[in-house]
């Protein structure tokens, strides 16, 4: 790939996206970081605060589909997501997923899980397990407003601290 943003392998799913792509067709969330290759998204799920979303903004249906460059810059944001996510809600674990199945246009799942959470250890796609706590969701609500400043920290290359660790 000579610029980022293109496929590998002409052939392959890339430029003119299918109609029916909903990740073409619109963000997929609220955008909190946005560049010509890829934008970070915060999924609006009342279950889980700080479901994020890496998309990469070319339609393509895999990361076989990008050259070495566009994999290492997607996985950069990838990690930068997660460790925002670490550092703004310090969350018990991070799942990392990139299914596509429902939606084949390459994206990556970064989602902030809890003991306490509606379907842990479950993923989130399984059965419920139990009604989160709402007071521990609102917290978790108000702390949104620094996910996007992290995610750029950390796409800058900032140091940035984890939440409960200092410098």
């Amino acid at each position: 790939m000579s610029e980022r943003g293109t496929a590998r392998r002409p052939g392959r799913t890339v430029g003119a996206a299918p109609a029916a792509c909903e990740l073409c067709r619109g963000d997929g969330g609220r955008v909190l970081w946005r560049e010509q290759a890829l934008r970070v998204v915060l999924v609006d799920d009342r279950d889980y605060p700080g479901f994020l979303r890496v998309v990469w903004n070319a339609h393509v249906r895999e990361m076989s589909d990008l050259d070495a460059g566009g994999r290492e810059r997607l996985m950069v944001a990838v990690f930068a997501a997660e460790a925002a996510l670490r550092q703004a809600l310090a969350p018990d674990k991070i799942n990392l997923a990139s299914l596509g199945n429902l939606t084949p246009h390459l994206h990556w799942h970064v989602i902030p899980r809890y003991t306490g959470d509606a379907h842990f250890p479950q993923p989130i796609w399984g059965p419920r397990q139990r009604d989160p706590d709402a007071a521990a969701l609102a917290q978790r609500m108000a702390r949104l407003a620094v996910l996007g400043p992290a995610i750029e920290q950390h796409l800058r290359g900032a140091p940035v601290p984890l939440a409960g660790q200092s410098r």
